[in-house]
């Protein structure tokens, strides 16, 4: 594994990303799963290299978190611009603005659908936010071949 910007990257099994991650061996889960054109990303948080990264701060959390979710996207193939559904939960109402600031500082240029969810806590309870990335991109089909789409 690699380590971009603090957080480390994946590496693709098949049609399953994984992250190195503790909770995926764990828990018996793939950072992301390729099904045809999507890239479906399961929950990210601010754990790096089994680390709670930035204890206390749910603006630079979700920074890392999206972080993990992107390097999972990249490493299936796709895109931030494929991006197309992004589901946040925050442990406190007081952090949705921080999260979203963090989801518009990467994402208001792409403009997913989005939805924010408060919960009861998170596996770890120094972790503020945990977010879930889907992206998608449809095969483009000209002659007789296939081109990605951008």
């Amino acid at each position: 594994m690699r380590h971009i910007g603090g957080h480390t990257t994946s590496r693709r099994s098949g049609t399953r990303v994984f992250s190195g991650g503790v909770w995926e061996e764990r828990y018996g889960y793939a950072r992301a799963v390729v099904a045809g054109p999507w890239v479906i990303v399961s929950g990210c948080t601010a754990a790096v290299e089994g680390e709670v990264r930035h204890v206390g701060d749910a603006y630079r959390q979700a920074l890392t978190a999206f972080g993990v979710a992107l390097d999972a996207i990249e490493q299936a193939g796709l895109s931030r611009r494929d991006v197309v559904r992004v589901r946040y939960f925050v442990v406190d109402d007081d952090h949705y603005d921080e999260v979203g600031r963090a989801h518009a500082e990467l994402f208001g240029g792409v403009r997913p659908a989005c939805t924010g969810v408060r919960v009861a806590g998170l596996i770890d309870p120094r972790m503020l936010v945990e977010v879930e990335v889907d992206a998608y991109r449809e095969a483009l089909v000209t002659s007789a071949r296939v081109i990605q789409g951008d």
